[in-house]
């Protein structure tokens, strides 16, 4: 049976630039450094986001960008404090996606190795509640 997620890897070229990110922007504390060893496949570093675990690993970046993301929630209240801080760190901030009243407000922005993270104010609930009452008017 599934319990949750478990972790989260990036492949990043630089683990100390991916780990500012990490910590400038969502507030991640580091909990692990592998330094020169080696126990997995490359050289790691693993963080917490509140209790989310995210592991970075040494490696090539990816090749291209695409709408392949990560998503994580914020309260609403704190939007533009997230913008100041992804803007801070010179990160690539993307146009936000049309979207419908209701369904929230989001934060888009590409790493240095082309991953492209989401800071979200909405839920999925608010989402499905938004959407469904654009079906009702339409059968």
């Amino acid at each position: 049976m599934i319990e949750g997620l478990s972790h989260m890897t990036f492949v990043v070229r630089d683990l100390d630039r991916m780990g500012e990110i990490l910590t400038g922007v969502f507030g991640a504390r580091e909990v692990y450094d592998s330094g020169t060893r080696q126990f997995s496949l490359s050289r790691e570093k693993f963080f917490l986001i509140g209790d989310l675990w995210i592991a970075i690993m040494q490696g090539e970046p990816l090749i291209d960008r695409s709408y392949n993301h990560v998503a994580f929630k914020i309260d609403e209240s704190d939007f533009d404090r997230y913008v100041d801080r992804v803007r801070k760190l010179g990160l690539d901030m993307r146009p936000p996606r049309p979207r419908v009243e209701g369904e929230g407000r989001s934060i888009y922005f590409h790493d240095h190795d082309n991953h492209l993270f989401e800071l979200h104010t909405g839920t999925l609930a608010e989402r499905l509640t938004r959407y469904a009452r654009d079906l009702e008017v339409v059968q």
